[in-house]
């Protein structure tokens, strides 16, 4: 997915945009390419890990870098510290009332997951860390908010039998029921396939549109990460994704027609009226230009009625999903910010959904959903404050000026005006091609990696460096241009973390 590198080649990316180096880092066993690479098929925890939630519950947050430290060089791998770091999370941080704020703590494993596997071997742990050391901030808040919530324990006695828990977990979620909806769910964990659990649960993230995109997000991380720690730790996982899907305001979304709700029920009727054959589209620029400049104005209706018209055309669903990328950047590019910025990482893991799915009508309804989903987030923003009155057609190609490294260049305007960076990227791409783009997306890692304080720094930049491959060659460069609007400049403070952790490992 992601562009190999040496790690000569990685350290020169720290020189090149003044980061100094993380040679500190290498007093820590490297993550060897065995650990961070998937096997599906084995998969298999070593038996301490309740004793590793323990240490990072127990542990004071100024001590915990220091004790995992010493674990990691003791022989700890990554992979049972990654499904500790999940776990730990579920289990004491509730999502709710919103699916977002301190439950970020178990919202970001899957980024740093990611941020870690696209690192060389010897940098893997950092983002590790900084999740760990971001869990210990959430679970106090969690204590200040909502009185030490812990999950409790499953009612045994109200499992559902096997062969009934699919039909009680789907009568559940359609009435809202969290109690059956959590015995359900956690009979479907001990009996039936991932793949037939996470069927239900795209649909269920992406039926409605509280906490602007989060549910949707903890689908697809919760379930990429328990594709890479094991399904034996998926009961707790499901459970708290349940919970999390089920979260609403007021009374039961099921007997009310409420605006976070309509899209889905129009959509799961409209779906039935795109062409059998719509996989077999073309890629059509003029479509998702289209698309782009309807999404500017459109309601969500009218918004997916003209999608299932380019695709009745001919169209692509790609060059829909190029629309659904390009107008979230736009909107990032016209309000940076909290809201334009999860209308990037909704597309993200929407389109996630999208390509996991075995099931032809829910691709339908992924795709419907975040046409849907993008004029709502575009509403939200209006009441954040000014939208700028520029547009994708802005992002024009600029040439880098003469002396000094590309990188260098563009990181630095990054951090005094974004606008001139997203030009720059765009004139290097356009004479570099895929080997500029792959020294782009190491150097903003190495960025997050020093600047980021938050737990959106690390979701943000790992579902828009990822999505820079999703995007078709034709809009890749525009769309890395857009994103430069959200990720840290060279100019940038540097966080705190990355010398807490030279001091742990010392």
């Amino acid at each position: 997915m992601f562009g190999k590198q040496s790690r000569r080649g990685f350290l020169q990316t720290g020189a090149i945009v003044g980061l100094g180096n993380l040679a500190f880092l290498q007093g820590l066993r490297p993550v060897s390419a065995e650990e961070a690479n998937v096997n599906l098929a084995h998969v298999h925890l070593q038996p301490e890990i309740e004793p590793l939630v323990k240490l990072i519950e127990e542990t004071p947050r100024d001590r915990l870098l220091e004790e995992i430290g010493a674990r990691i060089n003791g022989g700890l791998s990554y992979r049972d510290l990654l499904a500790a770091l999940m776990l730990v999370g579920v289990k004491n941080v509730e999502p709710r009332p919103s699916v977002g704020h301190k439950f970020h703590a178990v919202l970001v494993v899957n980024s740093a997951h990611l941020a870690s596997i696209a690192s060389p071997p010897e940098h893997r742990w950092l983002p590790i860390f900084w999740a760990l050391d971001y869990y210990k901030s959430a679970a106090a808040r969690d204590v200040q908010e909502r009185g030490d919530w812990i999950m409790p324990a499953v009612a045994e006695g109200k499992l559902p039998r096997p062969h009934a828990a699919e039909r009680s977990f789907a009568e559940a979620m359609d009435d809202w029921d969290d109690a059956a909806a959590d015995t359900a769910v956690a009979a479907l964990a001990r009996t039936a396939g991932m793949n037939e659990i996470y069927e239900q649960f795209y649909r269920y993230g992406a039926r409605d549109f509280r906490s602007i995109g989060h549910k949707a997000i903890f689908v697809a991380n919760s379930q990429r990460t328990l594709q890479f720690v094991g399904r034996e730790h998926a009961e707790p996982v499901l459970r708290s994704l349940a919970y999390a899907l089920l979260m609403h305001e007021g009374s039961n979304p099921a007997q009310r027609d409420e605006e976070a709700d309509r899209p889905y029920r129009r959509n799961s009727e409209l779906a039935s009226k795109i062409r059998h054959e719509w996989q077999d589209g073309e890629l059509d620029k003029a479509a998702t230009e289209e698309l782009i400049v309807a999404m500017r104005s459109a309601s969500n209706d009218d918004a997916c009625d003209l999608t299932v018209d380019l695709l009745n055309h001919g169209a692509s669903p790609q060059s829909i999903w190029d629309a659904l990328h390009l107008t979230a950047g736009e909107m990032l590019m016209q309000q940076p910010g909290i809201v334009a910025l999860h209308a990037m990482t909704s597309t993200n893991a929407l389109h996630y959904a999208y390509q996991t799915s075995g099931d032809d009508q829910t691709r339908r309804l992924m795709l419907l959903q975040n046409v849907a989903f993008l004029p709502m987030f575009r509403g939200a923003m209006k009441s954040r404050g000014k939208i700028k009155a520029v547009t994708i057609d802005d992002v024009t190609a600029e040439k880098l000026e003469p002396g000094s490294a590309a990188t260098e260049q563009i990181f630095a305007d990054l951090s005094r005006d974004p606008m001139t960076a997203a030009r720059k990227t765009r004139g290097y791409l356009a004479e570099s091609g895929v080997a500029g783009g792959r020294q782009l997306l190491d150097a903003a890692r190495v960025l997050v990696f020093l600047k980021g304080n938050d737990a959106h720094d690390y979701k943000f930049s790992s579902a828009v460096l990822e999505d820079y491959y999703h995007v078709s060659p034709p809009w890749r460069d525009l769309y890395l241009g857009l994103s430069m609007f959200n990720l840290p400049g060279s100019g940038d403070r540097d966080n705190s973390l990355v010398e807490r952790t030279r001091a742990a490992l010392a």
